[in-house]
């Protein structure tokens, strides 16, 4: 991303005063600025004599982040990654791999949209489980404990017909191939994707098939309430990821929360200028008295909206 100092013929509020500021929290480029506590930085503002100029000078950034757009493509480009044969990687239940013409698509962000009884995690690591066995390594963020190497063990073992020696290899081979980490908030996940970017840019990490991200909500949620500099964060992290997938094939999965709507009835959180950025967006449900679930779409660029399939969970 660019240097602080090209950005000041467009906007003099970052003018030598201010990249000064910036600087000695260690902040060059714009990307030094979203990886940084901006909390902390607006709070460190109190101790000059131009503090309302620096604050004015930080949202200006967070304005410009906010404005970028993905780079334009022509439509032979659009075409030519439509036409691309991408995999699909399994979900872990063949239901809902049938429904979604194989499973979920590499190369795309996959939103998993329900209540907190819904059943989203253990999706999460049924293709965690399904993935680390057969396709290759899966990143995991985990921002509420909800990782479980113990069900991910019972998933592996009630899903495959061998013997008890072929299924303690295969158990070592999905723990060996998934790669955990515990981020609970939105600054760690920064730090996280974009090493997991220059990872992938040097091959470091070549064989990464997936990415999951279980909840998505709990990271952003909490900065939302600090207007443009909540929302340009958040619009940040759902271009990073879509780059990511983009870039390197890669299948995105993320959980994200009901929160209430109007006259009574839920909605997805983050609202509405989240709601454009994943490719995919699914909606998972589970009748607590049948125990049957359902997944159904709100948002697919080959599928219509409502179609719909349920399926109960092994």
């Amino acid at each position: 991303m660019a240097a602080l100092m090209y950005l000041e013929c467009g906007y003099p509020l970052i003018d030598s005063d201010f990249r000064n500021f910036c600087a000695s929290h260690n902040i060059i480029s714009v990307e030094d600025f979203l990886l940084h506590d901006l909390y902390v930085l607006v709070i460190s503002t109190e101790q000059h004599h131009n503090s309302e100029r620096l604050k004015e000078g930080i949202t200006q950034v967070l304005t410009i982040i906010n404005k970028q757009h993905q780079p334009w493509v022509d439509g032979q480009e659009l075409l030519d990654d439509a036409l691309q044969n991408k995999r699909f990687l399994p979900t872990g239940c063949r239901s809902i791999d049938t429904f979604l013409h194989g499973g979920l698509r590499e190369g795309y962000l996959t939103e998993l949209v329900g209540t907190s009884s819904s059943g989203k995690t253990q999706i999460c690591l049924q293709a965690a489980s399904a993935v680390a066995k057969s396709w290759g390594k899966i990143i995991f963020l985990d921002s509420g404990n909800s990782f479980s190497p113990k069900r991910v063990a019972q998933i592996v073992t009630q899903t495959s017909d061998l013997s008890a020696y072929e299924v303690d290899k295969a158990l070592q081979e999905v723990m060996n191939n998934i790669v955990c980490f515990s981020v609970f908030d939105i600054f760690p996940l920064f730090e996280v994707l974009h090493q997991l970017k220059n990872n992938l840019r040097s091959q470091k990490d070549q064989h990464i098939r997936m990415l999951i991200i279980d909840s998505i909500s709990s990271l952003i949620a909490p900065i939302l309430g600090g207007g443009a500099h909540g929302h340009a964060l958040m619009v940040s992290v759902g271009f990073l990821l879509k780059r990511l997938a983009h870039e390197h094939d890669i299948s995105i999965l993320v959980t994200n929360h009901m929160v209430a709507g109007e006259k009574g009835t839920s909605k997805p959180a983050l609202g509405e200028s989240w709601r454009s950025i994943p490719h995919i967006r699914l909606l998972l449900s589970k009748d607590q008295i049948s125990n049957i679930s359902s997944i159904s779409v709100l948002r697919h660029p080959h599928m219509a909206t409502g179609d719909r399939v349920e399926f109960a969970f092994q």
